[in-house]
Parts: structure tokens; sequence; C-alpha cells
């Protein structure tokens, strides 16, 4: 579970950033925390999964690019995207999103 917002560091698939203090509340830093939290969870799901960016690319119907990017938080992902990746992750997304922070996870099956 990853969440943006006044959070000075994210850890995991990405390397640990930080930005000045007066960065931090601009739309695009608010933007791009929420792409890389939403690429954080697609990587967990998909590596705890044990599966290749090229086979969630071929479940999702896209291309293993656009896995990467996603990932790597260079790019916003469609709702039908959304849709699919949650299929073929073979789970559910949660996403909480308000005007300045987002939270994104694939939830443990119990």
């Amino acid at each position: 579970m990853y969440t943006t917002g006044r959070v000075i560091a994210v850890k995991g698939y990405h390397t640990k950033w930080q930005a000045p203090e007066e960065h931090r509340e601009s739309a695009e830093y608010i933007e791009a925390g929420a792409r890389i939290t939403l690429g954080q969870a697609v990587y967990d799901r998909r590596t705890a999964l044990g599966i290749s960016q090229t086979e969630l690319a071929r479940r999702a119907g896209t291309t293993q690019t656009v896995i990467s990017r996603l990932e790597g938080g260079a790019v916003t992902p469609t709702l039908p995207l959304l849709h699919r990746l949650a299929g073929a992750l073979e789970g559910e997304l949660n996403l909480k999103i308000t005007g300045t922070s987002t939270h994104a996870e694939f939830p443990l099956a119990s």
C-alpha cells in the first residue's frame, strides 16, 4: 500500500526522492506522486503474482512498453486500462484520491 501527498520520501520500485517544500503543493507534483503511487501498486501486484511485464501486457490487452511506463510513473492510465489491469492482476484496485493525495493498492486475497 502506498500513499502520496505530504510524504517526503517514496520507497519501493522507485528510488527514494525528495522535493523542496514549496514544490509539494504544485499540481504537477501531486500528479506525479499519483502516477508513481499507482505504478508502484501495479509493480508490487505483478511481482507478487510472479509475472513479467510482457505477460501482464498480454493479459491487459496492451504493450509491454505501456506497462513499463505505467510502473515507472511516466503515464497516466485511462479508466478502461485500469479496469483491464485489475482483471489481469487477478484482483481489485482500490484507489482513494483527494485534492492533495492518492492511495492505491491491490489488496491481498483472503
